[in-house]
Parts: C-alpha cells; structure tokens; sequence
C-alpha cells in the first residue's frame, strides 16, 4: 500500500512583481517543478504559497525556479541582531564563531568582534535566537540571553520590511520629479511661448540627458525588471514602460542626429519619454502605500502581541521577554495589562477584553477553569493564569496564519482574469506594433482622424508627420495597457476582506469560499453546540406539597452531587449559581436507567423518572402527570423530586437555545437561504427545538458520519450547500458541503475541514461570515469590472492617437490605485447583524 505523500506548504516574499503579468510567470516556473502540488501568487502581498512535496523539493529549487522567471526571493527582510558571546579569547576563536553563524541556511553576513565579546548577524527568514544558540554552542561558545536582547518581532520585521518599501518608492519618484520638472518647464516654453531655451540643438540635447537620467537611475529598476522578464520569455508590465519611453527617447536621438544633417526631420518625444516615467514611478508609490494601507487589519493583528510578561518564579514576580514564556508558566496579569499568551485562570476573577478574537466589545467575565487567549485586555481584577501555548501555537498566531493563507488562496473568478493576463504583454505589444504599421501604411485615414481630433483635443498636433504621429499612437499604446490592476482587483479586495474577518472572529480559510457563498441556497445547522448551547442546563423547576424552589434545588443537587450523568451535573451548577453552598450526602445510590437515591440532612431524597418514584411506593396523580407531559413536549427532560416518601417538585432539564439563535436564523432567511437543522436527536425533540427557532426543514436521528450522506442528497437535489458545525465530528460534513463553516473551540482555531472558521461559537459569526463573504465577493465584481472596462476604453483610444501618452501613464497607474482603493472601502462596510 502506498504512503499518501506529506505535502509541506511555504510561503515565499517575492520582489520584483509588479502586475498580473509577474505572477503569471512566477506561478508558471513554480508549478513546472516536479513534485510542487499547486502554487499560488499574489500580487497584493508579493508572496508566493506553495504546497510541495518536501521528499522531491526544497526550498532552494523554489527559490531558483521564482529566479528563472525573472525575480527574486526575498525569506522576508534582511534582519541584524547583536549576540552576546561567552568563552572567546582570540582570533582563532573569532574565527571558528564566525564559521559556524556563516554556515547557517539564511545568514548572510556575521561580523563576530573579539573586543566587545559580540557578533552582529545579517540574515534573512525566520531564524530564532536558538537556531543561533545551537551554532555558537556547535563552535563551542555560549550565547548570552539578555532581557533587552529580543530581536526582531514577526511585526517589526513586516513593519520595516514595508516602510524600507516605502521609503524607497518614494525617494524614485522624487528622483525622476527632480529631473522631469526642467523638462516640463522647458517644453512649456516652447510650446505656450514658443522660445527654445539653449536653441534647437540645446534642446534637444537637454531633453535626451534629462530623460536618460530619470529612466536610468530612478527607473533603472524598472528597466532592469523589464530585461529579465523579457529574457525569461515572460514579459510583465515593465516590459511595455520599457518600450514605450525608450521608443520616446528614441525619437530624440533621430531628432538630434537630423541637427547634424545624418537623419531626416522628426518630431522628438524624448521629455515625454521622462515625464512617463515619472508618472509611472509616482503611480508606483501611491500603489505601495495603498497596498500598505489595505493590509492594515494583518499589520494590526501583528502588532498585538505582549511584548513582555509576568511570572512566578521561585517565589518571586520575574519580568521575562513573552519569547521567554513556556507552558506551564504561572503569569500574573493586573487590571490594564494585556494577556501575554493563551492559557487557563488558575486564580483571581476579572472581565476580559476580547474584541480582537471576536470583534465584540462587552468584556467577558472570568473565573478559575476558564480559557484566555493572548494578546486581549484584562479589565479589572488581578489574574493569575498558568500558561497553555506559546509562540506559534497561541491563538493570535493561528488567526495570522490563517489569514496569510487566505491571502494566498485564489477566488475562482480569478481564473478568468489570470488567462487574460497571461497574455496580456505580448498582446497588447502585438497591437502597438499593428498601431505602428496600419497609421505609416493608412496615414491619410489616420491623419484624417487626427486632424478632426485635433479641433476638440488640445495635444493631438497633426502638423507632427504621419510617422510622428504613428509613434506618438504606438507608444500611448504601450503605456496605456494595465495588466496591474487586473492582478490587484481580487487580492487586495481577499485582503481587505479576510483582515476585516480576523478582526470579527470571522476567519476565511478559503478564498473560493467568498464567491461560493454567493451561490448559496441552503444552510445546513448541527443542532448541538451551533443552535444549542451544547451542555443541559436547568430551565423549569416547579415545586409541590408547599415546598420553596430554594428547598427543592439544594435537596435535589445535594443528592446529585455524588453523580457523574450530565443531568445531574446540570442540577448541581444551577443550585451552586443560586443557592451557594450544597449539604453533605450519605448513602447516594444510582438507580440505571432511572436516577438517584441518597440521604441530605437525614433525609432520603429520590430523583429520576416516574418508575422510580413508582418502585419505591409514591404515588403520581394526573396533575404531575401532566405537567411532566407538557415539558417532554417542548423537548426538556422532566425528573421527579421526592424527599421522605412524598412528591416535592419536578425539575425539567434541556440543552438550551443560545441567546442569538432565534434572531441569526431569521436574519439567514432574509438573504434567501433555507436553514436546515440537522442533529441525531428524536423527531419531537428537534422539531420542537426547530419550532423555537423558526426553522421548517428538520433532518432528524442523523448519526456524526451520516451527516455528510445527508448534505449530498441535498446537493444532488440540486441545492447549494453551506454546513454549520463544530468542526470535530462534524468534519465530513463540512468537507462534502460547497461552504464548510465550523465553529472554532475556545482558543483552537486550527480547523482543517472549515473553509471559514467562527472563533465564537454563537449563530450571529454566521450572519457576519455571510455578510463578509457578499461584500467582499461584490468588490471582487467592481474592482474586475473596471479593470477591463479601462483597458477595453482606453485601449481602442491611444490606437487612434487620442491619447497624449503621459496622459496615457497616468491613466494607467490611477487604474491601480483605483482599485487597491475600492477595495480599501470594503472597511466601511458594516457587516455586525441588524439586531
């Protein structure tokens, strides 16, 4: 029998990609490698995940392959840190130090220093401290751990890494403005005025130096991009910047050669050539901070985290970097601290914060044995709280992965946009040249247009020569066309959408669950735990022969309390919530099937069903008989109370409705879905749980691993299908269904079967998942929508020469812009229920 193989999934920061071109190429090379699952690249984030067989490939081959596309890895930014070494006493020891950090996969540069007992260490990926203890101990030093020696947090680094990003495509764009303004001045001044500053030659010389300037320094990297696309056989949206303002430029140099009588006369488009590029460039930069801006919700989830905690140790309060903390650690949180990592209270009771988990703003009360996750607030009273995960394994590090990945997934509307822009480039450059040739084969029809143009558009100048003019068409062409904004339509919006999730307690594992959910006609809902509470809990108490309620709940939880039955336990919680302290029991016997007998205060107390009461002698007249009748209606468990020989109430026990669920299912069916309740309980019970709720449509006596027969008969229906479940036994469930959506427990978030998971367990993150899911799907629709129509409209536009080509440039780059922002206003939209 073959071993199923152990894919293993990376995600890798990739530099260089600038529109839908890019990922194409990269996504192509990726893919071609042997053993790589599926390989999918986003524009938006600049990452790559790809599921791979790590038995065949490696990271290196991954790497090697985004390389022969023609772009580069970045394993996240080159980070420093500063080591502390023990143990070093000469230059031998420098030596064999600095070997072993060198040695490390990822670590670029190690500057180890005899004098100061330090190593400064350039690397890049996620090395940790140990990873750098390990190869200082391997050369046989030790690393000295000081509190103020943490290094880079996973924020910091994605921090940096944006604003060095930042900070770089602004300093271009000031670059090639500083060079593009004289030319703009100059030109105006031949053109408004009609005097040429420095005389022909001198103009012609100045706007060639200046162009080269701004093309080959601030848009060097540009034109360096555009060469490896163009080598890789994978031209991108450089490629056509590229030809468009080295064709301008190029009409300079024709222009300049004809002063000395080696060329004949031509119109020069060298400035324009600069001023493309400036735009360009400036396009580049609000692009890159709009993007920034758009993946705000992950940048904050980053920045949450503790950065330190407090902990007994030995008896004492020890301050320690949260790096620091173990499970197992007692942390002790005062009123106003954050909650360094996920654990357990072990002592204290409080009102915590936790809005960031579930985008809920009432604090939650809690008391010993209750769950905390990381990173929320406490309010008011002290905590102390044994720690239960760190690192990677805490709930705000599972939400973050989860929307990284999400980030990465594809939407299926994609792959329409994709094959277009896969061969996008090559077309649009086939055009420019078909441009080229049909206005220098036509150029009395095409002049003609432009001469009826030219008495409405102010820069059409037909008096330029038809090859002039042909060019000037050409290269509005080549700058016009925007594959960037079909490659940024769909992830900033996934981005946007899936951050604005995480803060809701609404995490999409899925992208293709946001389009899916439009589909939607049927939701199907487990019973226990998603509609109910999933735990018994007391709802009627009714007292007989003049007994108070508090007599008859002490003496039937008093006697429960030797019992382990979840009904009974049930008892024993709402007497302990209302009355306090319960009374010892003597002599407590479980009768199967039938209940409990024992002695509270000398007295034999008896609870169960009928038959026990029946065995032991105590008669049941038809008015108990009744009510016991009319709560087994309504789905509760109804056991009889008799204290020394005589009935003294009955008390109904049910697994309660939550809060929500009522209004959630009503607000379901306004969007048009049908709720289904599904559950293994008795028809009479779950239609009378389904009356409650409103739901018409019940699947009754479903065993856990019938569920998804029972989904699948649905779809074979015909219908579309959302399943609602824990994530636990309900798995195969959620996995058959179009929508999986499972409900998160506690501060395990990591459910595999879901494509969206709710961190709260109540019915309105269902509400809010299928609000999300329509508004973000919508912004998917605009944002493609207008990024065809630009390119339909504009394109047909610069063939006919209508379009100055910097004009064209800007045009351009606000496509792009104009998306990332469309998809930025997705955070206006309110997606709380509307109850």
């Amino acid at each position: 029998m073959d071993t199923p193989t152990q894919l293993d999934k990376k995600s890798l920061d990739i530099e260089g990609m600038h529109c839908a071109s890019c990922v194409s190429a990269v996504e192509k090379s990726l893919n071609k490698i042997e053993g790589v699952e599926e390989a999918s690249v986003n524009l938006a984030t600049e990452s790559a995940t790809v599921s791979y067989d790590k038995n065949k490939v490696s990271v290196d081959d991954l790497s090697q392959a985004v390389e022969a596309a023609g772009y580069s890895v970045a394993g996240g930014i080159a980070q420093s840190r500063t080591l502390k070494i023990e143990g070093m006493h000469c230059a031998s020891c420098v030596s064999s130090v600095q070997q072993s950090l060198e040695g490390m996969d990822g670590v670029q540069e190690a500057n180890v220093n005899l004098a100061t007992e330090s190593a400064k260490v350039t690397y890049s990926g996620d090395l940790t401290l140990e990873d750098f203890d390990q190869a200082i101990e391997n050369a046989g030093y030790v690393l000295l751990r000081e509190e103020s020696e943490t290094g880079q947090s996973k924020a910091e680094a994605k921090r940096q890494r944006e604003q060095e990003k930042l900070e770089k495509a602004q300093s271009r764009m000031w670059w090639a403005w500083g060079a593009t303004f004289p030319i703009i001045l100059w030109m105006f001044a031949d053109m408004i005025w009609g005097y040429t500053f420095l005389g022909d030659l001198g103009y012609e010389l100045g706007m060639i130096g200046l162009s080269s300037l701004v093309l080959f320094y601030p848009g060097w990297e540009t034109m360096k991009t555009a060469w490896k696309s163009s080598k890789n056989l994978a031209p991108n949206m450089d490629v056509l910047i590229a030809m468009g303002t080295l064709a301008a430029l190029g009409t300079g140099f024709v222009a300049l050669l004809h002063q000395f009588g080696l060329a004949p006369a031509f119109y020069s488009f060298a400035g324009i050539a600069g001023m493309i590029m400036a735009f360009h460039l400036t396009g580049r930069y609000v692009e890159t901070k709009a993007k920034g801006r758009a993946s705000q919700a992950i940048q904050k989830l980053l920045t949450l985290e503790a950065k330190e905690a407090t902990v007994e140790r030995d008896g004492e309060e020890v301050s320690i970097p949260v790096q620091e903390l173990q499970p197992g650690d007692i942390m002790i949180v005062r009123p106003g601290e954050k909650i360094p990592t996920d654990g357990e209270v072990i002592n204290g009771e409080s009102s915590v914060d936790e809005s960031i988990a579930t985008g809920e703003s009432m604090p939650v009360d809690k008391s010993p044995g209750d769950e905390v996750i990381g990173s929320t607030i406490n309010k008011n009273g002290m905590l102390k709280i044994k720690a239960s995960k760190v690192g990677k394994d805490t709930f705000l590090n599972q939400v973050i992965r989860l929307v990284e990945e999400a980030q990465g997934t594809k939407v299926p509307i994609q792959e329409f946009a994709d094959r277009v822009t896969a061969v996008f480039v090559p077309v649009v450059i086939g055009i420019a040249l078909t441009t080229l040739a049909l206005w220098l084969i036509f150029p009395g029809f095409f002049g003609g247009i432009a001469q009826w143009a030219s008495t409405f558009i102010p820069w059409i100048n037909p008096g330029m020569g038809s090859v002039a003019l042909a060019f000037y068409a050409a290269i509005a062409v080549l700058v016009i066309a925007c594959p960037c904004a079909l490659g940024l339509a769909t992830p900033t919006a996934l981005m946007v959408g899936s951050g604005m999730g995480a803060e809701n307690g609404v995490l999409i594992r899925k992208g293709e669950a946001i389009q899916m959910m439009k589909d939607v006609d049927a939701i199907v809902l487990d019973k226990t735990g998603t509609i109910t509470k999933g735990q018994p809990a007391v709802t009627d108490l009714i007292t007989l022969n003049g007994l108070t309620k508090e007599e008859v709940i002490h003496m039937a939880a008093s006697a429960e309390s030797g019992s382990e039955h979840p009904l009974g336990q049930a008892i024993v919680e709402h007497a302990q919530n209302h009355n306090g302290q319960l009374s010892a029991t003597d002599n407590f016997e479980a009768v199967t099937g039938q209940g409990i007998r024992a002695h509270v205060k000398g007295k034999e107390v008896l609870v169960g069903t009928r038959s026990l009461l029946s065995e032991a002698g105590i008669s049941i007249n038809k008015s108990i008989e009744d009510q016991m009748s009319d709560l087994e209606k309504q789905a509760k468990t109804a056991m009889l109370v008799a204290i020394e020989g005589k009935t003294a109430g009955i008390i109904a026990v049910a697994d309660p409705i939550k809060e929500d669920s009522k209004k959630a299912i009503g607000a379901l069916k306004e969007f048009g879905l049908t709720p289904i309740m599904i559950t293994g309980d008795n028809e009479r019970t779950a239609r009378a749980v389904a009356a409650e709720v409103g739901i018409n449509k019940v699947i009754a006596g479903v065993m856990p691993d019938q569920k998804s027969d029972e989904v699948k008969r649905l779809q074979e229906q015909g219908k579309v299908v959302a399943m609602v479940g824990d994530g636990i036994n309900d798995a195969p469930a959620l996995t058959q269904a179009q929508v999986g959506i499972a409900i998160g427990t506690g501060t395990d978030v990591a459910i595999e079967s879901g494509d969206i998971v709710l961190v709260k367990g109540d019915l309105s993150a269902v509400v809010k998942a299928v609000k999300l899911s329509h508004a973000t799907f919508t912004k998917i629709k605009q944002n493609l929508f207008w990024a065809f129509f630009y390119n339909v409209v504009m394109i047909p536009l610069a063939i006919l020469g209508m379009l100055h080509p910097v004009l064209a440039e800007i045009a351009m780059a606000f496509s792009s812009v104009n998306v990332v922002a469309n998809s930025r206003r997705l955070q206006k939209k309110n997606i709380q229920p509307d109850y």
